[in-house]
Order: structure tokens, then C-alpha cells, then sequence
């Protein structure tokens, strides 16, 4: 499929204080959580609220900051999540791509809004009977 990209905007809704930080994040739907770089977090003001356990491409786990809230920004989308801090680049997962209702299209390896709900984000809640 190749690598899919996706301009974004990332914020720290409690810090109004602080400048939205524009990033170029990796686009994975393999991978389920946004991933933000140390230097990333510093910008945003962030700090850990605990430690996660994740497992690594390799096989490997290693603990990491989880750090939040997180405002992600796309186009007329944005979402409130939070992030494990690691790697050298952001990684865009499926969580935040889901709850802006986003895709990625294989072809063009762009990321695009639904393009169904240009307008607005959908999503399923359902409850149980």
C-alpha cells in the first residue's frame, strides 16, 4: 500500500496559552494510538500520567509516557485523545482516525474525511437492549 501521510494540527486544549503544533504525522491503521516525539510533548506542555507497556514492531515492549489530552486537528475535524510518547516522528493511529471519521485512500495514499460525511463526523453508538 506504501505510506500514507496526514497534515495535522496538534493542541493542548488546557494550555490556551500555548501555539498549536503543526506536524506531518504517519498515517497507520495498523497501529491504534496517536504517537507523539519527547520534543513534541515538551512543545505542547504535556505531561506523563502514568506509564503504558507497548509492544514494538519487533516484538519487543517497552514502557512509555502516556501524555494527554491531546487535541488532533484535521481539515474540519478534531478529536481529544491521548498519546504515547515515542518514536522520532507522529504516528496517526486508528483511534483518532476513527473518532474523526477519516480514511485513508491505498491508491493515492492520501488521508481524506469520509468522503460520505463531508461535513460532518459519523460514527456507531449503539446501546445494548
Amino acid at each position: 500500500m506504501g505510506i500514507a501521510c496526514a497534515n495535522l494540527e496538534l493542541r493542548n486544549p488546557v494550555r490556551c496559552d500555548l501555539a498549536a503544533v503543526p506536524v506531518r504525522a504517519l498515517a497507520d491503521t495498523g497501529a491504534m494510538y496517536l504517537c507523539i516525539p519527547r520534543h513534541v510533548a515538551i512543545q505542547l506542555g504535556l505531561s506523563a500520567h502514568q506509564q503504558r507497556e507497548v509492544t514494538l514492531a519487533d516484538g519487543t515492549r517497552a514502557p512509555v509516557d502516556y501524555v494527554g489530552p491531546v487535541e488532533v486537528r484535521f481539515g474540519n475535524r478534531r478529536c481529544f485523545v491521548g498519546a504515547m510518547v515515542l518514536g522520532d516522528e507522529v504516528l496517526l493511529g486508528a483511534i483518532p482516525m476513527e473518532d474523526m471519521d477519516l480514511v485513508v485512500h491505498p491508491q493515492t495514499r492520501q488521508v481524506t474525511v469520509h468522503p460520505d460525511r463531508p461535513n460532518i463526523a459519523a460514527g456507531i453508538a449503539k446501546r445494548a437492549a
